[in-house]
């Protein structure tokens, strides 16, 4: 954002809508160039993290397949559990990295569809209505395994395809 405000909230309320940078005026003419330059060489960063997840066709865990292409989930007897945008989203993210914890927040960025569509505690009722739809004992889960205070974790073996 360029502006010539120069109120702390107005800057702040920027960032928090989602503008990568807050640029007051007057400024030189390089120091915008060497901002866009440094969004670029993070955007660039992601490409092969990112070219390395489109080559990832599912996910096979135990008695489930996660497709990421159809975004489908089924049971390997055939059987298919329909899930919401988000619980797909999650559960797309957390067998990516198993056995790591993954934080309330980078959950909740990775695997949000709108900006302003979840917020923090509401990854914990999304993970328990996966736990519903995955787990043979949710109230004891042996997949999506909880870190308190952190996050979650993916506890399970997973076989990308």
């Amino acid at each position: 954002m360029l502006t010539a405000v120069r109120d702390e909230a107005d800057r702040v309320m920027g960032l928090e809508l989602g503008a990568d940078d807050y640029l007051n005026m007057p400024f030189s003419p390089r120091e915008p160039l060497a901002r866009v330059l440094t969004v670029l060489r993070r955007a660039q960063a992601a490409t092969p993290a990112q070219a390395r997840a489109a080559e990832i066709r599912a996910f096979r865990v135990a008695e489930f397949e996660l497709n990421l292409r159809t975004r489908r989930l089924v049971r390997r007897d055939g059987g298919r559990i329909g899930l919401s945008n988000l619980e797909f989203n999650l559960l797309a993210v957390l067998p990516a990295s198993p056995q790591r914890v993954m934080t309330r927040d980078q959950l909740l960025e990775a695997s949000r569809v709108y900006d302003n569509e979840v917020y923090d505690r509401a990854i914990d009722s999304q993970i328990s209505r996966l736990r519903r739809k995955i787990e043979a004992d949710p109230a004891q889960p042996a997949y999506i395994i909880t870190a308190r205070g952190v996050g979650y974790s993916f506890n399970a073996p997973v076989e990308k395809v």
